[in-house]
């Protein structure tokens, strides 16, 4: 019984991690559990919180679920594109769209507060993405870039993140490569995943 147990929780995770979309990036290098990689434009959903990187991961993800999962106006009804300046009414705003959850989960730290976003599935663009009705939440459109990342398994506690971005600092530093953006932590699979199963990763733009 524990052997199947076992096999049908291995299954159960295999098919989430497949069915998650990724942002579409192209590897240029890699060592060991370090990469450079390439990445194309997407567009994200966004939110700024305070606190510590639990509780801020926490209420991040709140407020971002939240409008993923249709706290948010479409921007079409039926086959009707409608104008970001036209006035809001009842029906409209009772028109909401849930959009598939996407991998990673990022986290940024500047100036004291905690940036979380999500990156939007590829099939929207800014003119069809449903807007959020919560101010707190905002879209915004990303370049191609580059970054640097290291990837390890477990927890994301702020002493593991620490170390696993200074172990990125210094891989950079042998390359001769300076970052040009903050530190960011990825997190891929949903809080009820086994730790040793757990994919993160701290990424930085350079």
């Amino acid at each position: 019984m524990e052997r199947i147990a076992l096999i049908i929780i291995i299954v159960f995770f295999s098919e989430f991690v497949m069915a998650v979309e990724e942002p579409k990036y192209v590897v240029l290098e890699k060592s060991e559990s370090f990469e450079l990689r390439a990445y194309n434009p997407r567009i994200i959903a966004e939110t700024w919180i305070s606190g510590n990187l639990n509780d801020a991961s926490r209420a991040g993800f709140r407020l971002i679920a939240d409008y993923i999962f249709g706290n948010n106006t479409a921007a079409t009804l039926g086959n009707q594109e409608i104008s970001l300046t036209a006035p809001v009414t009842t029906e409209v705003e009772q028109r909401s769209e849930k959009i598939s959850m996407t991998a990673p989960v990022i986290m940024e730290e500047t100036e004291g507060k905690w940036r979380m976003h999500f990156v939007m599935p590829r099939e929207y663009t800014m003119e069809i993405l449903p807007k959020p009705n919560n101010p707190a939440v905002t879209l915004r459109e990303l370049p191609s870039e580059n970054y640097a990342v290291i990837r390890f398994s477990w927890l994301t506690g702020e002493e593991r993140v620490t170390k696993k971005t200074a172990e990125l600092i210094a891989w950079l530093a042998t390359k001769n490569i300076i970052p040009t953006g903050n530190p960011e932590l990825a997190r891929y699979n949903p809080p009820w995943t086994p730790p040793f199963w757990r994919r993160n990763e701290v990424i930085v733009r350079y």
